[in-house]
Formats: C-alpha cells, sequence, structure tokens
C-alpha cells in the first residue's frame, strides 16, 4: 500500500508532466481526430487511464508510454465510432473541409481527416512529432516496413488531394 507522502508525490509529478505537456498532446489529438473537443476529450480519456499506472512508468519512457496511450484510445474511438454509424439508418453529415488562402492549417487537418485511422496515426506520429521510424512502429506496435508502407501511401493520398494541391499551388504562384 502507498503512503500518502508517495501518493502526494506522484499527484505532483502526475500534474507536472500534464502542465507541461497538455498543449502537445491536445494537438497530436487534434490532428488524429479533426476536431479540438474531440481532441481535448481523447486527452483527457487518455490521462484518466495512464493516471492509475503513473507510478510504474517513469522516466525517459513516460512521454512515449502516455503517446501510445492516446493513439490506441483514438483507434477505440474510431472503432466504436464506426460501429455506431453502421447502427445509424442514417449517416451523420461531414463538414466540408474549408478553403482559402489563410486556411492552410484547416486544409491540412480536413486532408488529415481523409485518411484512414492508421495512416493518419503514421502521419502525426512521423512528421508532426517527428518520430523516427522505429519509434513510430513502437508506439503503433507494428514493424518499421509497416511504418514505411502507411507512410507512402497517406503522403500519396495527400499529395493527390485537390485542396492541398490548390493550397500548393496558389503558394507557389504568391511566392514567385
Amino acid at each position: 500500500m502507498r503512503s500518502g507522502s508517495a501518493q502526494g508525490g506522484d499527484d505532483a509529478q502526475f500534474s507536472e508532466f500534464v502542465a507541461a505537456r497538455w498543449g502537445a498532446l491536445v494537438h497530436t489529438a487534434y490532428l488524429l481526430t479533426g476536431d479540438f473537443h474531440e481532441a481535448e476529450d481523447l486527452v483527457q480519456t487518455t490521462l484518466a487511464k495512464v493516471y492509475p499506472q503513473w507510478r510504474r512508468i517513469r522516466g525517459d519512457g513516460v512521454a512515449s508510454y502516455v503517446r501510445r496511450a492516446l493513439v490506441n484510445n483514438n483507434r477505440s474511438r474510431v472503432r466504436r465510432r464506426r460501429v455506431a454509424q453502421l447502427l445509424m439508418p442514417f449517416l451523420p453529415e461531414t463538414p466540408s473541409p474549408p478553403s482559402g488562402a489563410g486556411e492552410d492549417h484547416d486544409l491540412l487537418v480536413a486532408a488529415l481527416a481523409g485518411l484512414p485511422e492508421r495512416q493518419r496515426a503514421v502521419v502525426v506520429l512521423r512528421y508532426w512529432e517527428d518520430l523516427s521510424l522505429e519509434e513510430v512502429a513502437y508506439e503503433l506496435c507494428c514493424s518499421v516496413g509497416t511504418v514505411k508502407s502507411q507512410a507512402s501511401r497517406a503522403l500519396a493520398k495527400l499529395r493527390a488531394d485537390p485542396a492541398l494541391a490548390d493550397q500548393a499551388a496558389y503558394l507557389m504562384g504568391a511566392n514567385s
């Protein structure tokens, strides 16, 4: 059984971690979900699940453990949503991606939302979180070859996305 002071120390360390990493976790979750409110909910759910294990995950592996839990919780969220949509008599309306010169971030998020969940996770972890191939493979519990193929397919889809192509053409024209 833990003593009160050990529990207090765990609470303080957990609170410090959350305060330091909250913004980065929410942004990663936003790129995974495509919705700010769902991202916050995903981070909160993940942290609630991680907290009971906090004492065991000290050291250099904390950020990796939480990021992996975030990705896994997103997978579960996607599965639950898929089942709910299958049970509905009609699919909910999906918002159209925004357009305009100043909304390139929104265009990218909309394009990411169009990727399959695993490809989106690979792109976010590999290119936004700047993890190595091996780290992404560890986070997603797959091989390095799977990460490479998923990244290749995802990037091909992003390159073929007409909204991103239009934005790239606009930026290229504006810079010349």
